[in-house]
């Protein structure tokens, strides 16, 4: 819940970062994707939890394909003023390039948030413009020759919907019997 990280590698007299402030979360869970075009183009996942945006960078952009998997890179906690930013950062700056927003929304946990983000196995629903149903962030285990120096690793994974299961079922013509 500390954003102690987030404000020891920027510097906002140069960046146009929001400062921000740990806070006490709404009851509806804001989340939102960033397009980062920094060194390396990628997607800025975050979920809001306990007053801040927990943050993952995923290289490649997230699909709404049942199973597909996405790597995505746990980072430092920002503040939920973040989840409004876009912009440029300055050359020069931890992680200069232009910010957009990809989709924003709501998040609700399947299950126990808290418990579940400490486990490393947090599932949820989305509820946003590009992105919608099923999800899962399921931390993987470090490898010993990994050089990202702590970095966790974890895999974005589209789920399969159980309501929208339901219902192509239940729209399903019935099989005919007995030939």
């Amino acid at each position: 819940m500390s954003l102690t990280v987030y404000r020891r590698k920027r510097d906002f007299a140069q960046t146009p970062e929001p400062r921000g402030r740990a806070r006490k979360s709404a009851v509806r869970l804001s989340f939102v994707i960033q397009r980062h075009a920094a060194t390396r183009l990628h997607y800025d996942f975050r979920l809001e939890l306990d007053g801040v945006l927990k943050s993952w960078a995923v290289p490649k952009e997230p699909k709404p394909v049942v199973g597909d998997k996405r790597l995505a890179v746990h980072v430092e906690d920002h503040p939920l003023e973040y989840g409004r930013f876009h912009g440029v950062i300055p050359d020069g700056h931890y992680g200069a390039g232009r910010v957009e927003i990809w989709d924003r929304g709501w998040w609700e946990p399947v299950g126990d948030p808290h418990a579940d983000y400490r486990k490393g196995s947090l599932k949820f629903v989305l509820h946003g413009r590009r992105l919608r149903g099923g999800w899962a962030l399921v931390r993987m285990r470090p490898r010993s020759d990994d050089p990202r120096d702590g970095k966790e690793n974890w895999l974005l994974i589209k789920e399969r919907d159980r309501a929208r299961a339901a219902r192509a079922r239940a729209a399903a013509p019935a099989r005919t019997r007995g030939r």
